[in-house]
């Protein structure tokens, strides 16, 4: 069954200019046109969409996601590549996940200091802001 860009980003929930791009990018193949010019999918390409989809969910890159889609065709590759790429991320998740209970400690301090019924000019959260020398994360290098 064929069908039209629009039917296509309907059946995925994807949008059509997500859709275009994948095709530019050459991880959608480039579909079929009619002698109007329309865009004309078939159910291989909703496969595709869904699978890349999935992936996006997962938070896979559009590069490795290309790379994935590529191999894909030599069923006898080993995965390994691919096992260290999923323990990539998962390590930048831990990262982020610990740089995110840092910042939720700093607030609940922030917020302990504050009565909520203060001036703000008198508030304890402003005057610790103001005294940023002394959190823990003035200190800390900038990531590039």
């Amino acid at each position: 069954m064929l069908m039209k860009i629009g039917e296509l980003a309907q059946k995925s929930g994807c949008r059509v200019v997500t859709i275009r791009y994948y095709e530019q990018c050459g991880l959608l193949d480039a579909a079929w046109r009619t002698s109007s010019n329309y865009r004309m999918y078939d159910e291989k390409s909703l496969e595709r969409l869904s699978f890349i989809q999935h992936c996006r969910a997962h938070n896979l890159s559009l590069k490795e996601i290309k790379k994935l889609l590529d191999c894909r065709h030599d069923a006898g590759q080993s995965c390994e590549w691919l096992a260290a790429m999923i323990d990539g991320h998962i390590g930048e998740i831990d990262s982020q996940i610990k740089a995110l209970q840092e910042l939720k400690k700093n607030l609940q301090e922030l917020r302990a200091g504050c009565t909520g019924h203060d001036k703000i000019a008198d508030c304890a959260i402003v005057r610790r802001l103001h005294e940023h020398r002394h959190c823990r994360h003035a200190a800390a290098p900038k990531k590039k």
